[in-house]
């Protein structure tokens, strides 16, 4: 197991109810160990184990919940 961390700025979040959609939909990606995101800058600061889940898979679950990575 080795833990990676990784920050994602994110386009479309407005406001704390955007926060907790992000927020959910990284938690539900196996592998993901601790997931901050932050309204104010626009990011998500993510740890996860590479040997479960990948940089892809965490984007693709924030696009999938409506936002974009820039």
């Amino acid at each position: 197991m080795t833990t990676q961390t990784l920050t994602l700025n994110i386009d479309g979040m407005t406001c704390g109810g955007c926060v907790k959609s992000v927020t959910n939909a990284v938690n539900q990606v196996a592998g993901v160990q601790n997931c901050e995101v932050s309204l104010e800058q626009s990011q998500a600061v993510i740890q996860f184990d590479d040997g479960v889940t990948s940089e892809t898979a965490l984007k693709e679950a924030i696009e999938d919940s409506g936002y974009d990575i820039k």
